[in-house]
This record gives structure tokens, C-alpha cells and sequence, in this order.
């Protein structure tokens, strides 16, 4: 399912990914997957955890950059 921020330009997207991304890519997950139980515990472990303690972070901005999109758990 395509949501808000998957209009909005990459450039703002990985900004906001490398300053904010618990909260944004947390927040796009639940947004993405409000139909699934799985998806949006996923986005609210997402926030909790702070990307998964730091891992989840850094990989959302290696995938951001090298593919454009988050691929890992999204």
C-alpha cells in the first residue's frame, strides 16, 4: 500500500530517515501495514526499540541510499 511519504521526494525522505527514522520509518510501517496485525507491530517495535537498537537505523539508510525505498521489514 502506497502511502504519504512514499510521495514525497527521496532526498527529504533520507533526511528525515537519517535524523528521525525510529519515528518516521516507525510511523510508515504502521502506516503501510494498518491491515496487519504483523506490520504494525513491527512499526510500533520500531519506535520502541529505536530501530532496533541502532541496527535498524543504520541499515534503513544504507537501503535508502543504495535502493531509493526501505526494503527490511517494510
Amino acid at each position: 500500500m502506497q502511502t504519504l511519504i512514499d510521495k514525497l521526494p527521496w532526498v527529504l525522505v533520507l533526511i528525515l530517515t537519517v535524523l528521525f527514522d525510529p519515528v518516521f520509518q516507525g510511523i510508515n510501517r504502521i502506516m503501510r501495514h494498518r491491515d496487519d496485525a504483523v506490520g504494525v507491530l513491527v512499526g510500533v517495535l520500531w519506535i520502541l526499540t529505536l530501530g532496533l537498537f541502532g541496527v535498524g537505523w543504520i541499515v534503513d539508510i544504507v537501503t535508502m541510499i543504495t535502493h531509493k525505498t526501505i526494503k527490511l521489514f517494510a
